[in-house]
């Protein structure tokens, strides 16, 4: 039995056999702030090829009451199983099918999701399609090449708002008649339906007019800070419709800020939705400001290139999603009036970062995966799907020139429109305006896994490597793939940039004096342009970040980065030296008491305050995890005095005295460090400057709950300050923080052996739940874990039982028992591929951990 899946061989034969044109689909969704059911009417026309034959529609829903094909009833009870409606005997040519059904709404983000907001008690409704989950609010032939138009019907309750893809009618009677769409999938269709709050502009130029509309529940609105969000929205309009030369394909562009939202957003065409933590209630850093705007660009991105054009099968996923990620960081590098034009740095910093880490797991794959079905796609929006793969598109640009790749997407654009494709034709148009023969380059980077290791070896004629330059080569290593990962290892072809950098004495700054660019292939690669050069004090190889790799400094370089990395002059070299110094706490080649030396050395002269926010979690991660547990309370004790003293320090009301407020309440643990914590929450206590406004007090509420400073009356009390869904949330992460027993158990009961809470609510219990100093106390929950896993998986929807088995796994329990128990548990429990690859994910940053332990306890020795 398929259950809820649909294998790729099934749709390849659905859609060889059908063509899909239009949906009417019409929703009664007059009962939603009751919740339970509602009354979901489809009408499908499709073409069938050929002679005709047998096949299915997908539906999930608990009851089924009217199943007709071509004006002949057939009974539900008969052809509907398993979250299908079969279709016998389909007609060569046009056939009609319609189903009536009742849906139920979902509460876990999946589907037709319903909030209740504490504030108002109104519902707020939103629907999140990808992968396959339109199929819960309408049936449909639920796979992206099988695209059609949908008209929308929509009953809902007295003073609501509707929003789709197509323009919003005026209602009648409470009911609301879209336009047909524009052909699209699936999966970007959307409604959005309650009481919600909006405010409108358009976008004008030569001529064109589109609506624009920004939503959110009205308890938001007053944060809402719409001409911020219409700012990066028209600068997006202007740069993408530059650099693609198509306008934009649909009727109007809303952006939607919906409650308890699984991803961080959506590219629903014309109707994006987004997670509402983005209307920020408190004082933010730049950081989370660049972070939305991306977030904002990647979506509109993909309105060409996802909504446009659409991938043939979830194979190529990963250029939907690296397209978009590549765009908004362009963008906001090149848009006029973009405030963020360091945006390379951001993404070296933090989307590079996360790409080198799921590229060394055993599920490493390549970007291209190979995706069988749909439980490999829901497991598939990874690092190399995302980051790698933007990683790769922008070696891409640098490889056949920016011009040549733009005008290749012009050209894949304008002949693909409202269709779907596969890789070879994006890249069928990029060698047609680049002259470059690609075939070599994709097989070597996008149908391979792993990452490779570039080193230079440089000789001089001077003692210890000073002098002249007498021989310079980049050394190119494939490291073998972690164990479990298939494939081999392969030397790839890079397009990098070497820089070399001196420090300057009048400034005291690290300045780039040379710059050589350049193809890397094979093992080793002359640069005989450095040769007769003097030595500089850094080498940096793969400056600028044009390519997709390890960089190692050479000794010398190292040793003098190592005083004096806050001193480059440029933001993005220093992303790099911090990138390259942590991936090598992570690899044990730097040990974690070395790496914290570093980043106290440097960390106060660095001015990028979304690469401060990542050193805070870097180096809370290498302490709690990477340590030498004999000296894992020395470094957070020395850490956390160093947070302290550099909140003190930082200027009053600045970003950075905000990010250290928030890096020293992770991690207070003095009684006089926590009495500090209680006394700024209640005001006996001020440090100039810094705001402790409501989302900070409650990350200070949480970690004296954590210590056991608060309880719940403590809890309770600072909820009533904050009767809000995000207060409820903050609420239940300090509830299951508690040192105790008892409150373990009760959060442990309240996401395992229930299913009643909301995707947020769950999301937030296991975030308290796993505290990294509570080790002791959580060890008896990895028999449980596995015991209730399997269980799990097979009765939660997906997105939930990810959340559990990658939130709840012991990786706070760095120990050879977790490895054996683990280890027991895949070769016992015949798990699913895709739960067997999250737990192999889990497994093996215990494993890493391990050897980095192994690595600080040798340099503790030595």
């Amino acid at each position: 039995m398929p259950g809820t899946n649909l294998t790729r061989e099934e749709a390849q034969q659905r859609a060889k056999l059908l063509t899909v044109d239009s949906y009417e689909v019409d929703l009664d969704l007059s009962g939603a702030q009751e919740g339970g059911t509602y009354r979901s009417v489809t009408t499908v026309r499709f073409d069938v090829s050929g002679d005709g034959g047998d096949s299915f529609i997908d539906l999930v829903a608990p009851t089924v009451h009217e199943v007709t094909l071509n004006g002949d009833p057939l009974d539900p009870a008969e052809v509907f199983t398993d979250s299908r409606i079969a279709l016998p005997g389909l007609l060569p040519g046009r056939n009609v099918l319609r189903v009536s059904a009742d849906c139920a709404y979902t509460n876990t983000g999946e589907g037709l999701h319903r909030f209740v907001d504490p504030v108002d008690d109104q519902a707020y409704l939103y629907t999140q399609f990808e992968v396959p989950d339109a199929r819960r609010v309408f049936a449909s032939f639920e796979q992206p090449d099988l695209k059609a138009t949908f008209r929308f019907t929509v009953k809902a309750p007295d003073g609501w708002t509707v929003v789709s893809n197509s323009p919003t009618p005026e209602p009648r009677d409470n009911v609301w008649e879209f336009e047909p769409t524009p052909r699209m999938s699936t999966y970007v269709t959307a409604l959005i339906v309650g009481p919600y709050h909006s405010v409108h502009s358009v976008y004008e130029k030569d001529g064109q007019s589109v609506p624009l509309g920004i939503y959110c529940r009205p308890s938001l609105a007053e944060y809402l800070d719409a001409d911020a969000i219409f700012e990066v929205t028209r600068q997006g309009f202007e740069w993408f419709q530059e650099k693609f030369d198509y306008p934009y394909p649909f009727g109007k562009y809303d952006q939607l800020f919906v409650p308890e939202f699984n991803a961080g957003a959506m590219e629903n065409a014309g109707a994006v939705t987004i997670r509402d933590q983005y209307v920020f209630r408190s004082k933010v850093t730049d950081a989370a400001y660049e972070g939305r705007a991306a977030t904002i660009l990647h979506e509109l991105a993909h309105m060409w290139f996802g909504d446009l054009v659409t991938m043939e099968w979830w194979n190529d996923l990963w250029l939907n999603e690296s397209f978009a990620t590549y765009a908004e960081a362009a963008c906001q590098a090149e848009a006029p009036g973009s405030k963020w034009p360091h945006s390379w740095t951001t993404f070296a910093n933090s989307m590079k970062t996360w790409a080198y880490r799921q590229d060394q797991l055993p599920s490493t794959h390549p970007i291209m995966a190979d995706i069988r079905d749909l439980d490999d796609v829901l497991v598939n929006f990874d690092g190399i799907t995302y980051a790698k793969g933007a990683s790769v598109l922008k070696q891409l640009v640098a490889y056949v020139g920016k011009d040549a790749f733009f005008s290749g997407v012009q050209a894949y654009f304008k002949r693909h429109a409202y269709g779907n494709t596969r890789l070879p034709d994006l890249l069928g148009a990029l060698e047609e305006t680049s002259g470059r023969d690609l075939s070599t380059w994709s097989r070597k980077w996008l149908e391979t896994a792993g990452i490779n290791v570039l080193r230079p070896e440089i000789e001089t004629d001077g003692p210890d490597g000073t002098g002249t330059i007498t021989s310079f080569a980049i050394r190119q290593e494939a490291p073998a793939l972690p164990a479990g990962a298939k494939g081999e290892p392969v030397l790839r072809p890079h397009r990098i940039a070497v820089g070399l950098y001196d420090l300057d004495g009048a400034s005291g700054r690290l300045v780039r004096v040379d710059r050589v660019e350049l193809d890397v292939d094979g093992e080793l690669t002359a640069v005989p342009e450095l040769v007769g050069r003097a030595r500089p004090d850094v080498v940096l190889l793969n400056d600028d970040d044009l390519s997709y790799a390890k960089v190692r400094l050479d000794e010398r370089s190292l040793a003098f980065v190592t005083g004096h990395l806050g001193d480059f002059e440029a933001s993005l070299p220093r992303a790099l030296s911090w990138a390259s110094a942590w991936d090598m706490t992570r690899d044990g080649e730097l040990a974690t008491r070395d790496y914290l030396s570093l980043v106290l050395s440097g960390i106060g002269k660095e001015s990028d305050i979304g690469v401060v926010q990542s050193l805070h979690r870097q180096v809370k991660l290498a302490i709690d995890l990477y340590a030498a547990p004999s000296s894992r309370e020395a470094l957070l004790t020395h850490w956390t005095e160093a947070t302290l003293a550099h909140l003190r320090a930082a200027g009053a009301g600045s970003d950075h005295q905000l990010a250290w407020a928030r890096a020293f309440a992770a991690t207070a643990r003095k009684p006089e460090q926590l009495d500090l914590l209680e006394n700024l929450l209640d005001g006996t206590r001020t440090i100039e400057g810094l705001a402790v406004d409501t989302e900070l007090r409650w990350a200070f509420v949480q970690r004296l709950a954590a210590v056991g400073r608060f309880d719940e009356a403590e809890i309770a009390s600072e909820y009533e300050r904050d009767r809000t869904a995000a207060g409820e949330r903050h609420a239940a992460t300090a509830r299951a923080a508690r040192p105790t027993e008892e409150a373990k158990a009760e959060a442990w009961a309240s996401v395992v052996e229930s299913d009643k809470l909301p995707n947020a609510v769950q999301e937030a219990v296991i975030a308290g739940f796993v505290q990294t100093d509570q080790r002791e106390l959580l060890e008896p929950y990895t028999d449980r874990y596995f015991e209730a896993l399997a269980g799990v998986w097979e009765s939660r929807s997906h997105e939930m039982a990810q959340q559990i088995a990658v939130g709840l796994y012991p990786a706070v329990q760095v120990f050879d028992e977790t490895l054996e128990k683990t280890d027991a548990w895949l070769a016992s429990a015949e798990p699913t591929p895709a739960l067997r690859r999250l737990v192999s994910e889990s497994r093996a940053g215990v494993e890493r951990a391990l050897r980095a332990q192994a690595a600080d306890a040798a340099a503790e020795r030595a």
